[in-house]
């Protein structure tokens, strides 16, 4: 298992553990570089103080995009990290949002899923979600500051 700086062991005294919607693309990210930012967000999945809101959809993006052979993660951690998102993570089945403008469509589904959850979209790419989206969006450095200092 990876260790984490010591600052960073513990969350804020008292704290519930905080609901975030992850892009695709983050994931990919801690998967390639585990001891970056994206990898500390998946420590701390694993720990249980990050809980991850999903979707079928967004399931389903999460397997197709990290089983790409051009990334060449394991398929044993895809799985591990599949079966932690079904055991400890929130599914919910959000009503599709009206249509947007979206720099990428396939983004909708995790638009919808932040609106539908009220909680943070976190991403390395925030041009994806612009404003007029209405969801919170934070990168990853700054879900760990949020995590660790509210």
């Amino acid at each position: 298992m990876r260790s984490t700086p010591k600052s960073r062991r513990h969350a804020r005294k008292g704290a519930s553990a905080m609901r975030v919607i992850v892009d695709t693309s983050v994931w990919v990210s801690a998967f390639l570089t585990p001891h970056g930012t994206p990898g500390k967000l998946l420590h701390e999945v694993e720990q249980k103080r990050l809980i991850l809101v999903y979707d079928i959809t967004i399931e389903a993006e999460y397997r197709d995009v990290l089983s790409r052979p051009r990334f060449n993660i394991a398929p044993v951690l895809v799985a591990e990290f599949l079966a932690r998102l079904r055991e400890d993570g929130q599914r919910i089945a959000p009503p599709p949002v009206a249509p947007l403008r979206l720099p990428d469509p396939d983004d909708a589904p995790f638009i919808a899923a932040a609106l539908a959850a009220t909680c943070p979209i976190i991403t390395g790419n925030r041009r994806h979600f612009p404003p007029e989206c209405g969801v919170e969006v934070l990168s990853p450095a700054q879900c760990l500051s949020r995590l660790f200092t509210e």
